[in-house]
């Protein structure tokens, strides 16, 4: 118990060392709502299909401010592929407003997604952050319905493709969070994060195949429930596109049995992001992440545990199926460069490179690190909202490789 507390007090002072250096150099380094002379010049796709059509703008609103706070939607119904899902058609829409009319002012957004696949999945998720009171509190939800035919292989990070093991489950999720500001960009809160599975199957090609699931423990049904402390970090103003500033995240969870949970156990999640603006005429921007996940106490159910691709918005390795390297605890870093392509912005470009690691099972120690490196493109859906349609492809170790698609920048 004693080490599982040092474990906790160093993620604390990780986290805590992170947001102090950025309270006492406070910089306002994200987008301003009041956009400024080259923003006036950027195009989005709305821009380019109206001079290709030659269609005039519509009548102007009534007043500034009305245009400047939104909402502004960004709907796409797309034909995609992704290495979890294979062939899909999705219907995609982010909503971004502000709440107030200061220069200062951060940008909320609700992320709507509604998937159907090659593979039989339903994949429906609204995930949002919602600044309210001048951004006094901000609410963080992550809501989502999975039927969700996949598969999992195994524990540790020295799993092969060869250890593909077929699932099938359903998968309801409520993450809910309310936080409040206490100083300038730093916030605490408190919340309530449920994960459901039911209907969980296994499907072998032979019946004396014991697999990693197996020995952990199958059930048809597992439940982790339980409440979260929560302390962030944010002086970005732009969440969907960030261009300079700091994120910070601590969440503590507790799950009970007194709430549902099938075990008690305890999870803690430090994300940590940092975005620099390598050239103001350019808007190039160096893009830094890591993302760790670390059990802290009891038995997670094992669809539970800590895994790549997993994260709020599934992006963590993104050039590995989702769920392709799981365990007790994992640690990730990403570093990304975006740059634009044409002078207008309706086209950008992206370099990245990536490294994960998880712990082995059942002796909980980190022994190999998995890389991860690709290219992509952006197109500017929304210029209001700054949105983006990302198009990503990625190389991994062990013949890994493939595209992801997302509405926002990646991290």
């Amino acid at each position: 118990m004693l080490f599982k507390l040092k474990n906790l007090l160093f993620i604390v002072y990780l986290f805590f060392s992170c947001i102090s250096i950025q309270l006492f150099a406070q910089k306002n380094t994200a987008d301003s709502i009041k956009p400024s002379s080259e923003e006036k010049t950027q195009m989005d796709v709305a821009d380019l299909y109206r001079l290709i059509t030659k269609k005039k703008l519509p009548i102007k609103q009534d007043t500034v401010k009305k245009n400047s706070l939104g909402p502004f939607y960004t709907p796409i119904i797309y034909p995609g592929y992704a290495l979890v899902t294979g062939y899909l058609v999705g219907l995609t829409n982010n909503i971004s407003f502000y709440t107030h009319h200061e220069s200062d002012a951060k940008i909320s957004s609700i992320l709507i997604e509604d998937i159907y696949t090659q593979y039989k999945q339903s994949i429906n998720m609204v995930r949002s952050n919602i600044w309210l009171n001048h951004d006094k509190f901000n609410l963080l939800g992550d809501w989502r319905y999975y039927k969700f035919p996949t598969n999992t292989f195994g524990l540790g990070s020295t799993t092969t493709l060869a250890d593909k093991d077929p699932v099938d489950y359903s998968h309801l999720r409520i993450n809910e969070l309310i936080m409040r500001n206490i100083v300038k960009n730093f916030s605490a809160g408190l919340g309530y994060n449920l994960d459901y599975h039911w209907n969980i199957t296994e499907t072998k090609n032979s019946a004396n195949i014991i697999t990693d699931l197996d020995k952990y423990g199958l059930s048809k049904t597992s439940s982790s429930s339980g409440v979260s402390l929560n302390f962030q970090y944010d002086n970005r103003l732009n969440s969907n596109n960030p261009s300079g500033g700091t994120y910070a995240n601590l969440q503590i969870r507790d799950n009970l049995k007194t709430l549902g949970s099938n075990t008690n156990w305890q999870s803690a999640i430090l994300d940590i992001r940092h975005y620099i603006k390598t050239s103001k005429k350019s808007g190039n921007v160096l893009a830094l992440w890591s993302y760790n996940y670390f059990t802290l106490a009891g038995t997670p159910p094992y669809f539970d545990l800590p895994s790549t691709g997993w994260d709020t918005y599934n992006n963590t390795a993104r050039e590995y199926v989702e769920g392709r390297f799981r365990g007790k605890n994992l640690i990730y870093g990403e570093a990304e460069y975006r740059f634009r392509l044409t002078k207008n912005g309706l086209f950008g470009g992206v370099l990245f490179s990536n490294a994960s690691s998880v712990t082995e099972w059942p002796n909980n120690k980190f022994e190999k690190i998995n890389f991860g490196t690709g290219l992509g493109l952006r197109i500017k859906m929304n210029k209001k909202s700054n949105s983006n349609l990302c198009i990503d492809y990625g190389i991994g170790t062990g013949d890994a490789r493939g595209f992801s698609f997302n509405l926002n920048e990646v991290f």
